[in-house]
């Protein structure tokens, strides 16, 4: 089989796919009684990648295998392809999700001690639902909470093949560059069109430090307006006169 006619297969295979092909994938495509030559596949891989030198697609290895995508350069415009309405993440859905990549494997609450306030369960469930996080063990504590990681499905979305091609936390001058897509290396930006998540009714976070400050909760809350007096204790040397005490004080005088 000419290397010719195995570069289009592999061209036309990856142009066909909805998702990242793997080497193994690839080398399926042959039958046993046509094999590709050794070598040939991977061969043919560097000859696409190559190619797309001048062209608007690249071909790029991810952690689920390989793809074509659009280049960081003229993904503005081809990102006008997709019309329906894009949303923001929260802070907070960024903040988790940046803890969670960052350092994995972490449970709920080392999260929230982090954050210094609750993890809306919202976030953890979207989170798991995009397939950009799961479960990937217990930590051998009382109660053993859940440990949360990143999933191949988080790696593909930013472009990433490995975790440690992540950017370096001291780049991150705040959590908030991780919108819209992390601002990994600019061919990694334009992977595939943003979907965001509905943003959800939770509080902002400082702007300085890129975590969400505790809420500051006052401990002891006003009494109703409507409130019982019977209920409240109050000093009877200042407490207000009743239509009874008017009454009992009138007679009085009488009596003097």
């Amino acid at each position: 089989m000419e290397q010719s006619l195995i570069n289009r297969i592999v061209e036309a295979a990856l142009m066909a796919a909805n998702q990242p092909l793997t080497l193994a994938q690839l080398h399926g495509l042959f039958s046993l009684d046509d094999p590709a030559p050794e070598g040939s596949v991977e061969q043919a891989l560097e000859t696409l990648r190559e190619a797309c030198a001048d062209r608007g697609v690249e071909l790029v290895e991810l952690a689920s295998g390989f793809r074509f995508q659009v280049k960081a350069d003229v993904h503005q415009w081809v990102a006008r392809l997709w019309t329906e309405r894009q949303t923001k993440y929260t802070r907070a859905t960024r903040e988790t999700l940046a803890l969670i990549a960052y350092r994995q494997p972490i449970t709920r609450g080392e999260i929230e001690q982090v954050r210094g306030v609750a993890v809306n369960s919202n976030i953890i469930k979207a989170l798991e639902e995009r397939e950009w996080i799961r479960v990937v063990g217990h930590r051998d504590v009382p109660g053993k909470p859940a440990l949360f990681g990143t999933t191949k499905g988080f790696l593909d979305y930013f472009g990433l093949k490995r975790l440690d091609e992540l950017p370096p936390l001291s780049e991150l001058k705040d959590i908030g560059e991780l919108e819209p897509q992390l601002q990994f290396e600019p061919e990694a930006a334009a992977a595939l069109p943003v979907g965001d998540m509905p943003e959800a009714d939770l509080p902002e976070a400082d702007e300085a430090s890129g975590l969400q400050e505790p809420i500051a909760v006052d401990e002891t809350p006003d009494a109703p307006e409507d409130a019982d007096l019977d209920d409240v204790d109050v000093d009877e040397d200042t407490a207000p006169m009743t239509e009874d005490d008017d009454a009992e004080t009138a007679s009085s005088e009488q009596t003097q």
